[in-house]
């Protein structure tokens, strides 16, 4: 018998704490998915850091991109959005919304709908042969559930491009690694990306003081905004108000958040690559244009490091040193690089370009393990990149964990 084998037999026979479901991740997805399963009476351990990602991985003073009152989580009865926190605090919803906002906000919803989240991380989930999953925690505490919910935070999935990893931490870094950006203000900094990430991050540093230069492959894509001067009910039909952006593909989404699943690989893939790419805000336009040193359409084709400086070389044949380099370069999920995954699920997990593959209840090909958030998006579309995605991914998931747990007892 293998050692893993000896293992797994070894874990079988620990006294565990039994659980309907376990959701790993305490963002706006796990949350969401937690209220739905307890709002059905199920017995649920949602283990994570509440909103972790948004407070450590996003720099102070940055502003939501979506509508404001596209930013809520979801609970069964609808108790807890954000126009109800709005209406608690006594104030007015503007946008954008401030990230330090949107924090508060989540933090109210999760002691409201979920107040029990357990702040450890799980270290290793197990599939075992009676379909249980056996749930290792990093204090050392183990339990069995019936199901699991993954909605494992962006950090997981960071990009630096192959050409930036060769350089140190010291001089190459990646958005999401600045909760606060105060200690560059004296340095010279390269921006490398054309997104909101890239031109946000560029606008706080340059109010700051900073030398600061954006460097993109293409010329800059702001998000499309009605023109003012025509008469608002023209301007609705042109482009209905959405969740992701004012325009019909995203209104259609919106009310069909599940039809992208039923179309080809192909043309979701296509979806997935060409709508909602690298583009700014408008209201980043005054900050930005006129202001920021912005090389557009400069492919960088050498990285170096010299005398403890970075040194860029562009397709022109300009070269330009920095005291560090931003790469806003996005996000690739993989999931068979998940370091809370067993190998056995990583062997048997289908994945298509580093996404799990998911029916139409957002469930894999290991039965009950879900996965719903960043890493649905390449099986239900770009709607499941945004907040807004979570009440949909937390309502048809628990649709299908109920039934599944009905059917078994």
């Amino acid at each position: 018998m293998s050692v893993s084998l000896n293992l797994k037999k070894n874990q079988e026979s620990t006294p565990s704490a039994q659980y309907d479901v376990v959701v790993l991740g305490a963002g706006p997805y796990g949350l969401s998915v937690s209220a739905h399963l307890l709002g059905q009476g199920l017995k649920v351990a949602t283990f994570g850091k509440v909103n972790h990602f948004w407070r450590n991985h996003m720099p102070e003073g940055m502003l939501l991109r979506s509508y404001w009152w596209a930013s809520s989580l979801s609970d069964p009865q609808g108790k807890y959005v954000v126009a109800r926190f709005y209406e608690d605090k006594g104030i007015e919803p503007t946008d954008p919304m401030p990230k330090e906002l949107f924090l508060e906000y989540v933090s109210w919803f999760q002691q409201h709908a979920v107040p029990d989240v357990d702040e450890t991380y799980i270290s290793k989930i197990i599939h075992l042969d009676d379909g249980n999953y056996r749930v290792m925690l990093e204090d050392g505490r183990e339990l069995i559930s019936k199901t699991v919910v993954l909605a494992p935070g962006l950090h997981y999935y960071k990009n630096i491009p192959e050409e930036y990893s060769h350089l140190p931490s010291s001089l190459v870094s990646h958005s999401s690694d600045h909760s606060n950006l105060e200690h560059m203000k004296d340095q010279k900094v390269a921006i490398i990306g054309a997104g909101q990430a890239a031109l946000e991050t560029a606008a706080l540093l340059y109010e700051q003081g900073t030398d600061v230069e954006v460097i993109c492959r293409r010329p800059l894509h702001w998000v499309p905004m009605g023109n003012a001067k025509v008469p608002s009910w023209i301007r609705r039909i042109r482009a209905p108000k959405a969740g992701m952006g004012d325009g019909w593909k995203n209104f259609f989404q919106d009310k069909y958040p599940y039809f992208l699943h039923s179309i080809s690989r192909e043309r979701r893939d296509a979806m997935v690559d060409t709508t909602h790419g690298p583009a700014g805000s408008h209201w980043l336009k005054p900050r930005i244009l006129g202001k920021v040193k912005i090389k557009e359409s400069m492919q960088v084709v050498k990285v170096e490091e010299i005398d403890g400086k970075a040194k860029l070389t562009f397709s022109t044949g300009e070269e330009a040193v920095f005291d560090h380099i931003i790469v806003c370069t996005g996000y690739l999920p993989d999931v068979k690089s998940l370091p809370m995954l067993d190998q056995d699920i990583k062997d048997a997990l289908q994945s298509h370009r580093g996404s799990p593959v998911l029916n139409s209840w957002f469930e894999t090909s290991i039965p009950k393990l879900y996965f719903v958030g960043f890493s649905a998006a390449r099986s239900f579309g770009p709607y499941y990149r945004f907040v807004l995605g979570s009440e949909a991914a937390a309502r048809r998931a628990t649709a299908s964990i109920v039934r599944q747990l009905v059917g078994a007892r």
